[in-house]
């Protein structure tokens, strides 16, 4: 698949510099976290009401898109709990014995955070159940008739688990999580106080109307507003002083091709594709799918959510319709064909 600037997913593959410079930019507390109010509003309850009663928090599902802040928010409750943080990931716990070795690791008050954990093998889960709500674990010495279950007390710990596919988890693991919470797209302000504040962390100068350029375009996500800012801050050295204006982070972003409604090719090509070939829709995704040569996953996880929220795509029962708004932007004209009571 094409890399994309605006993509949200962070790969294995990414450089390990630049993961130490996005880590550098993420914040540490809850007053230097910018948007979220609500979830921080509940979290800083729960977090307050834990540690009066001296005891871990309750396990914590932190699920929606991608680049939204999920393993920023699990970083900022450990610090704010004063408990250490252990990372893993679902892919990464591939049998009931590596879990095991990372429980019995724990100590009291730890945080054990969960990335992907939708993608936790069944076997892992069974085993996840008693640690999380009885702080028990469960293991098999010996095969056969010999075998013989022993039950070990674990430390009370804290499970955060991020997902951006809450429907993926089973019932009984979802149901182990005492605090549940959605993570929003952000508002352009908000995204464009994160710049300003990345730009301060970075040591680059921007105007405050460039900062508001970028997060017109960065998808209503910190990721996306982040790695677009690095590269505009590039082009500003290169050709410039290394001031951020308006004019050069224009210049920088038409370079990038991503417009002003933050869409990349990838995006406007799926448009088009429906708008040209389907006359706007609706269009069924594994059409779509195999039009685009991308998996249904990746249409419905990296394309629709963003199109769906600026109100350019909608889902329909019979499948994806592009809207007037797509279309005024694109600047194109319904197909003469086309329900116009539909696109009112």
């Amino acid at each position: 698949m094409i890399e994309r600037i605006v993509d949200t997913a962070q790969t294995d593959d990414d450089d390990q510099q630049e993961v130490q410079l996005e880590n550098a930019l993420r914040p540490r507390d809850f007053s230097n976290y910018i948007g979220q109010p609500r979830l921080k509003q509940q979290l800083q309850l729960a977090i307050a009401a834990a540690k009066k009663r001296g005891e871990p928090i309750d396990h914590v599902l932190l699920f929606g898109p991608p680049g939204l802040g999920k393993t920023t928010m699990a970083t900022v409750i450990a610090n704010e709990m004063g408990a250490n943080i252990r990372v893993t990931s679902g892919p990464a716990i591939e049998r009931a014995g590596d879990l095991a070795s990372i429980l019995t690791n724990l100590a009291d008050g730890d945080i054990l955070f969960i990335d992907e954990i939708h993608r936790l093998g069944r076997t892992v889960e069974e085993v996840l159940y008693s640690a999380m709500e009885d702080f028990k674990l469960d293991i098999m010495l010996g095969k056969g008739p010999s075998a013989r279950s022993l039950r070990l007390d674990l430390p009370k710990f804290t499970v955060i688990g991020a997902t951006t596919r809450t429907g993926n988890l089973a019932a009984p693991l979802r149901d182990r999580f005492g605090i549940m919470h959605r993570l929003e797209f952000y508002s352009p302000d908000e995204v464009t106080q994160i710049i300003v504040r990345a730009a301060d962390i970075l040591n680059v100068r921007i105007k405050p109307e460039a900062a508001a350029e970028i997060a017109k375009r960065a998808r209503l996500t910190p990721r996306i507003a982040n790695r677009l800012l690095k590269r505009v801050r590039d082009y500003a050295e290169v050709h410039g002083d290394g001031l951020i204006t308006s004019d050069i982070a224009a210049q920088a972003l038409k370079l990038l091709e991503v417009d002003d409604a933050g869409l990349d090719p990838a995006d406007r090509q799926l448009l088009l594709a429906i708008i040209e070939n389907y006359k706007g829709g609706p269009v069924g995704v594994e059409t779509l799918a195999a039009m685009t040569g991308d998996e249904r996953i990746t249409i419905e996880d990296m394309y629709e959510p963003f199109l769906m929220q600026i109100g350019f795509l909608e889902r329909t029962a019979r499948g994806r319709k592009v809207t007037p708004k797509a279309y005024a932007h694109l600047g194109k004209t319904p197909h003469p064909e086309t329900n116009q009571s539909e696109l009112l």
